[in-house]
């Protein structure tokens, strides 16, 4: 059976049985969507029409974060689990295949070598005291990371100096733009890169023009950031990935269910360009939070500090 959902959806729609309660999973989720409350039997067929799907390829499928019909296989993928989300933020299974079944996106060590020790030598020797500037440098390096780079850093700068609001969702699709088809060697260099000071810490902070793709003038509750991100099926997917491999435990050495770091740092870089784009709270410190609060959250506020602290106080982030 294919595990990707879009080749999945065409085998179950040459199918007539599996046509039909694909079908009717369609409309249970197009009823979430337009949060219609279903009444008890519509709930009943809903969960039985994902359970009448058994062993079948779309049950078990998944999407790739680097696919070129990325929204569409994340589409279905939610069409045919809509009933994990009743209820509860808590996403239990990401959409994404395991990071060690995708392709690897290697980078050219050896032409990025020959790039660095040749003309541009003089002017990498003089950040060593700021990785963060060398990482930026050895991004211009790059054709595709110095493009992407500057596309979203043209497009989240849009209005800063004047009275207009700048576009933060065309900012966010930037910056997803730039996580997803730069090779991660460069951008978790320059998401990543260690500090000694502020100076550093700053050009840290403002590698995702916080401005523009975090900051709103006053900040929203964490539970509407919740809300606004479970209506996008990217965002959606991105933060079930997050809550899979960001998992906080407290019995673990390490303080991580799944003891891949990697994988964790994935997932946060992924939360990047959706309604809830982490990123660094000071140019002093690694530490990183939603641009959000819990105040005035009523009797929700157990929920709300929950959301916060999966960013906040997560030991395995």
């Amino acid at each position: 059976p294919s595990s990707d959902c879009v080749m999945a959806e065409q085998l179950c729609l040459s199918d007539s049985t599996c046509n039909a309660t694909y079908r009717t999973l369609e409309n249970c989720a197009l009823a979430k969507t337009r949060l219609l409350s279903l009444d008890h039997d519509s709930r009943v067929r809903c969960l039985n029409a994902e359970l009448d799907l058994g062993n079948s390829s779309l049950l078990h499928c998944k999407c790739h974060r680097r696919m070129k019909r990325q929204e569409h296989c994340l589409r279905i993928f939610w069409t045919v689990h809509s009933s994990m989300t009743d209820g509860y933020f808590n996403l239990e299974t990401s959409p994404y295949e395991n990071p060690a079944n995708e392709e690897h996106w290697k980078t050219d060590y050896k032409k990025l070598a020959a790039l660095v020790s040749g003309k541009n030598c003089s002017q990498l020797a003089g950040d060593a005291t700021n990785p963060c500037l060398k990482a930026t440098h050895v991004c211009n390096l790059s054709k595709k990371c110095f493009r992407l780079r500057t596309d979203y850093a043209s497009i989240c700068t849009k209005g800063a100096r004047s009275e207009d609001v700048c576009d933060r969702r065309k900012c966010h699709r930037g910056l997803r733009n730039f996580f997803e088809k730069v090779p991660e060697d460069f951008t978790k260099s320059i998401l990543f890169c260690p500090c000694q000071d502020e100076f550093c810490g700053e050009r840290r902070r403002k590698t995702i023009v916080p401005d523009c793709s975090f900051q709103y003038n006053t900040k929203p509750n964490c539970l509407w950031l919740l809300d606004s991100c479970l209506e996008d099926h990217i965002c959606k997917s991105r933060l079930a990935d997050f809550q899979q491999n960001c998992q906080p435990v407290d019995v673990s050495p390490d303080g991580c269910s799944l003891h891949n770091h990697a994988a964790c740092l994935q997932a946060y870089m992924g939360m990047i360009g959706t309604p809830m784009t982490p990123n660094y709270v000071s140019n002093s410190s690694v530490e990183v939070s939603l641009w959000c609060t819990c105040e005035n959250s009523g009797n929700q506020k157990e929920k709300c500090d929950q959301i916060l602290g999966m960013f906040e106080s997560n030991k395995c982030l």
